[in-house]
């Protein structure tokens, strides 16, 4: 049966017997069939290296931001976060409902966010799959579905210069990693929808995301409007004359609750406040320099992107798709997308990814000055929609492939794609244990220090030493020598302390 289309029989290849049942299981289980087999077996390897980087996140503790949080979660609850974030910090208070969310759990917030956080990348991203795959009226054998999403996931998290930033480090994950999954969520309902209800329901779905979006990201609500705006733009070339009319209607929607959201944000007392801490409100975003320095920037950003090879897992999945994909049958229900225009449809995918980059370097420039080609974190909000762009263009380089080439070409498309997959996953389990192992001693010392800190505050202290454990880049008290204290004061807040000294040695 094919992924999400009822009732429709997907082609079977030559030699695939899957559709006959076998000894025993007549009419009840069929054996899968050698291309779901291989799907599936494919697909285990990247779910594996994501289980096996979920299960790190027993080694994370708080760092950085995270001390100034969790004093104020533990003594005001998650309004006082949403209040901290909008009156003083940066005004953007649907992160700091999501920061509540975790840090109502101090440590143990922090040990299960990067598994929920890979389980729902994961869960969106085979969603939108099947759910495109529906919407277009193609139908795949079973796995090759999870397949892309799970090369999706592992790509997104792991491909990047700084995985603890991205996957561990729920701070700045809910603002630059989770953000642009749950803009995409918001893209689920409406390629759902069927009826009147459902689609009602889609709308007022993506109106609330896009008001959400607005304060929790500015980089996602960047790449929304974007991708909001070519859809208007150039729709019509993809979508059904039928479909059309509720498109729009929902990208206007959606657009605007960017919008609205972004108002909320950007005239919060927060965000003023962070501008005069950072300088930007002497300094246009717009001004001819910072365009430029944001250019050259974004160049030496796609540098680094292109020169990640293991991103061609991503491109090697959508190939494997691309070769097996079919046109269902007429019970898929009543197409939304047009038929396939290969080049089109792939250069406005590209131009989304260009134009969306460059334009939150530029937005983010002002923040980060030159140092926005390091704030590795920050490409992730267009990076999100750069790997879907690349499943994207493998599918359309395998559907080509299918229809042009000869069999035995397909088959060898077929393999070196599955070769290609394979070794990405392997490029990406190269650099995990090192960084485990960091995790796994930084999370002894804590444990030690934290007990030690706890201890001094019963005995009533008003101040104890304090050794400061990074990893991986991560901001700790007393750092570049003692010369900088914070967060200093947000640790000695956590523990009930008065304040807490530099010391070289833990506990």
């Amino acid at each position: 049966m094919a992924v999400g289309a009822s009732h429709t029989t997907v082609p079977r290849e030559p030699g695939d017997s899957s559709g006959q049942p076998g000894p025993g299981r007549r009419g009840r289980w069929r054996l899968p069939s050698p291309v779901t087999a291989g799907a599936l077996l494919l697909a285990a390897l990247p779910l594996a290296l994501l289980a096996a980087a979920a299960w790190l996140g027993r080694h994370v503790r708080p760092s950085a931001d995270e001390w100034c949080f969790l004093p104020v979660v533990r003594d005001q609850g998650i309004g006082g976060m949403v209040g901290k974030f909008y009156v003083t910090d940066n005004g953007r208070v649907g992160n700091g409902l999501l920061v509540g969310l975790y840090a109502q759990f101090p440590v143990a917030g922090h040990q299960w966010y990067a598994a929920l956080s890979t389980l729902l990348v994961l869960a969106v991203s085979w969603a939108l799959v099947v759910l495109l795959l529906r919407r277009a009226r193609l139908a795949v054998p079973r796995g090759p579905a999870l397949l892309v999403a799970a090369a999706v996931t592992a790509v997104f998290l792991l491909a990047t210069p700084n995985t603890y930033k991205t996957l561990y480090w729920p701070a700045g994950s809910v603002s630059h990693t989770v953000a642009p999954v749950l803009a995409c969520a918001a893209v689920l309902p409406a390629l759902a929808a069927r009826s009147r209800r459902s689609r009602v329901a889609a709308l007022a779905v993506v109106a609330a995301a896009g008001v959400f979006t607005g304060t929790l990201s500015e980089e996602t609500s960047v790449v929304a409007l974007v991708v909001l705006g070519g859809l208007l733009l150039l729709g019509r070339r993809f979508v059904t004359d039928r479909a059309w009319p509720f498109v729009r209607i929902w990208a206007l929607t959606g657009a605007a609750g960017i919008a609205v959201g972004t108002a909320v944000l950007m005239t919060s007392p927060g965000s003023r406040r962070r501008r005069e801490r950072f300088g930007a409100e002497t300094t246009s975003i717009l001004a001819p320099d910072s365009l430029l320095a944001s250019a050259r920037g974004f160049a030496r950003i796609a540098e680094s992107v292109l020169t990640t090879w293991e991103y061609g897992g991503v491109l090697a999945a959508g190939v494997l798709l691309g070769l097996l994909v079919r046109p269902a049958g007429t019970g898929a229900g009543p197409a939304v997308l047009r038929p396939c225009r290969p080049l089109p449809l792939a250069c406005a995918g590209v131009l989304a990814v260009l134009v969306s980059g460059y334009l939150c370097t530029v937005v983010t420039y002002p923040v980060f000055g030159p140092r926005v080609v390091t704030a590795a974190r920050t490409w992730n909000d267009y990076l999100f929609l750069y790997v879907l762009v690349l499943a994207g263009l493998g599918a359309l380089l395998g559907r080509a492939l299918r229809r042009r080439s000869a069999r035995p070409w397909t088959l060898t498309a077929a393999a070196a794609s599955a070769v290609v997959y394979a070794a990405s996953v392997v490029g990406l389990a190269v650099p995990l244990p090192h960084l485990g192992q960091d995790m796994r001693v930084r999370a002894g010392q804590w444990d030690r220090q934290d007990a030690a800190l706890r201890a001094a505050a019963a005995r009533g202290a008003e101040a104890a030493p304090y050794t400061p454990t990074p990893v991986a880049g991560m901001l700790e008290p007393f750092r570049a020598g003692g010369r900088i204290a914070w967060p200093a004061r947000c640790v000695a807040e956590y523990y009930r302390l008065d304040r807490i000294t530099r010391s070289t040695r833990v506990p």
